[in-house]
């Protein structure tokens, strides 16, 4: 009750005193700074059900009447990403991805369904996020999560790539992000050259909770790496996992020691996976652990008097209900029973063969005695998805909690917007989650736009083919116009000319021939579905350009360095 009074005369006080109006921030500029340091967490997947679901559980199991949240909820978010088709498929627009998500909460541009904060185009261009506007500003900067520190989240806010599935081209783009402090899971993604270059860079690695512990304001630099992939689920977790909360408080207190100030993220990646997965009660456990990492950061900003805090969630996760099948309750007394996770019972669940072993298996985790015959057939058939064995467990352990799923997969709900300090102004009332980032910017006084322009000064990301042969081929058409040249079919010859100054390419698509100021050129030439793609040679033979290509991060390089 004291935080939400301490947010609320501050909220109200700044509101009364500060000249800034809440719509300067979507002009993206810098401007004096409101704060000097700046929190964003995201819940992963967190709607509205499930943070209801959370403070249900806890004001049932633990008597705790409300979230750490809840003194500071300032409004809600849209989060739908912009629509891409693909073959004729619409893969994105309605339904954000992390990716598209994370690209809006990092940037404040939208983009599609699995870029990390790159445009949607077939020469994509980086855009720049708050924490790379923030180093540009000498700030120090972290990134937290309970996922792989490659996951799409993260990735969105120190990467830039076309394919979120690049998870070795993020890690090698961490590398060269400058971040000071990494926290989360991925350690698979790390391995062979790249963990010996982050320390000949100066970083300090670590990879349990003791290690953790052992960090001091002394190192700069820190790359922990919790698990080979995501961290456990903090239901399966034991001493040698660090809570959300513990990576918060340790990221904190290592940049909270920078004269310039910080910019740090916190995402609760987890709660997403167990929302996919349909786990009530593992979901429910992962939002508590990241509310506790809320108030770590709370706590640290209303002593500290400098730093702004906005919490959000990238999307829903599961399409989560409240109530089912006509009744008006909740089994909120069974929400405590389950003792592992659905991932975790897996492995045992798959190699079931009987409904007694089922039952067996469900008793063990749940104390539920009376599994039906009809249940545990279902459960050893699979839900039909994916997630087969462990869907059908959960689909039929949330008919018994009395809550209801409507997939596996994202929905288009507005999510919950909460912040404290000057921030708080910025993102009040009903938003999009593009200017999360346009306010977490302009609170800290940095630009956005400016930062951005230099990254697309130096890399591109255009679509591509690989050859047989392994060369690499670009569309014609778009990297020409982005190029400022030409680029014109005629249809009755079936040729391709592309020009820019004095400098004329021709391409016959039915021979395959190509000249360059009407001489024969050896330039690489694939047609595929109508589209003309060249070699990299052509496009800088017609830029006079140098540009290069970067095979890992599948960018093109316009300026070394």
């Amino acid at each position: 009750m004291m935080m939400k009074k301490a947010a609320s005369l501050f909220i109200a006080s700044f509101v009364l005193c500060s000249p800034i109006q809440a719509s300067l921030h979507i002009e993206n500029k810098a401007a004096k700074p409101l704060s000097k340091n700046l929190i964003v967490l995201i819940g992963d997947g967190m709607g509205p059900a499930q943070v209801t679901a959370a403070r249900l559980y806890s004001k049932t199991v633990s008597g705790t009447e409300s979230l750490h949240l809840d003194g500071y909820y300032v409004g809600q978010a849209s989060t739908f990403s912009e629509r891409m088709g693909v073959d004729g498929s619409i893969v994105s627009g309605m339904i954000t991805d992390s990716s598209a998500a994370g690209t809006a909460l990092a940037t404040g541009r939208k983009t599609y369904n699995s870029a990390v904060s790159v445009s949607n185009e077939e020469v994509a261009m980086p855009y720049a996020s708050v924490i790379e506007a923030a180093e540009a500003k000498g700030k120090a900067t972290s990134i937290v999560t309970t996922a792989r520190i490659t996951h799409a989240t993260p990735a969105a806010f120190a990467s830039h790539v076309r394919s979120r599935k690049n998870e070795a081209a993020i890690a090698s783009q961490l590398l060269e992000s400058g971040v000071d402090v990494l926290l989360g899971g991925g350690a698979a993604y790390f391995t062979g050259k790249i963990l010996p270059d982050f320390e000949a860079k100066g970083y300090s690695v670590v990879k349990d909770q003791a290690g953790l512990q052992t960090l001091t304001v002394k190192h700069d630099k820190v790359l922990g790496l919790f698990g080979p992939s995501h961290l456990d689920y903090a239901i399966d977790r034991d001493s040698s996992s660090p809570s959300l909360a513990d990576l918060a408080e340790k990221a904190i207190e290592l940049l909270s020691a920078k004269p310039e100030g910080f910019v740090l993220m916190i995402e609760g990646g987890r709660i997403d996976h167990a929302a996919h997965a349909n786990d009530l009660p593992t979901m429910v456990k992962e939002v508590l652990d990241f509310d506790a990492a809320v108030k770590t950061a709370m706590d640290f900003a209303i002593k500290d008097g400098s730093t702004s805090v906005v919490v959000t969630a990238d999307h829903e996760t599961g399409g989560m209900s409240l109530g089912r099948d006509n009744r008006y309750e909740l089994n909120i007394d069974l929400w405590n029973r389950q003792k592992q996770s659905s991932q975790a019972l897996n492995a045992a669940l798959e190699q079931a063969r009987t409904p007694e072993e089922i039952r067996k298996f469900v008793q063990t985790n749940t104390t539920i005695t009376d599994l039906s015959d009809e249940e545990a057939r279902f459960i050893l058939k699979g839900d039909g998805t994916n997630y087969e064995r462990e869907g059908a467990y959960n689909a039929v352990i949330s008919k018994r909690l009395l809550v209801g799923w409507s997939g596996h997969g994202h929905s288009g709900v507005d999510v919950g917007v909460w912040a404290y300090g000057p921030i708080a102004e910025l993102v009040k009332g009903k938003i999009d989650n593009t200017d999360i980032a346009k306010a977490g910017a302009t609170t800290i006084g940095a630009d956005l736009a400016t930062v951005t322009a230099g990254l697309q000064a130096k890399y591109w990301y255009p679509k591509f083919k690989t050859m047989p042969d392994r060369s690499v081929v670009y569309p014609a058409k778009a990297l020409a116009t982005k190029l400022g040249a030409s680029a014109d079919w005629d249809q009755t010859s079936g040729t391709v000319r592309i020009a820019k100054g004095g400098t004329t390419i021709l391409a016959n698509l039915k021979d395959g021939s190509v000249t360059l100021n009407g001489r024969a050129a050896a330039y690489t030439v694939h047609v595929e579905k109508g589209t003309l793609y060249l070699s990299l040679d052509a496009f800088n033979e017609l830029s006079g350009l140098n540009m290069t290509w970067d095979p890992l991060s599948e960018r093109l390089v316009l300026q070394a360095g």
